[in-house]
């Protein structure tokens, strides 16, 4: 199964600058291990020792966020588009 994963820019140095890869797996966990084993070293910056997506890091599955439904063991489907964005903080 393939999904289409969008790419953060300062993940980008793990993919060879692209903007979106494909991965597979049918769970969130899957398709970031798939992905670390295409490009080594973008799943630490996702997840954290304890197997949890950091904090500062928001994953979305076709635009719901990972953290309302079932975290790493959203179930996926083939086609579906996972966006990794670094979470924003700070102004006035």
């Amino acid at each position: 199964m393939s999904v289409r994963v969008r790419v953060p820019t300062p993940l980008r140095k793990f993919t060879q600058g692209s903007d979106e890869v494909d991965a597979s797996g049918d769970t969130v966990l899957a398709m970031l291990e798939d992905l670390e084993q295409n490009h080594p070293g973008i799943k630490e910056r996702i997840m954290d020792e304890s197997g949890k997506v950091r904090r500062f890091v928001n994953v979305y599955v076709n635009g719901d966020d990972i953290r309302f439904l079932k975290n790493v063991d959203t179930a996926l489907k083939d086609g579906d588009n996972i966006s990794i964005v670094p979470a924003i903080a700070g102004g006035v």
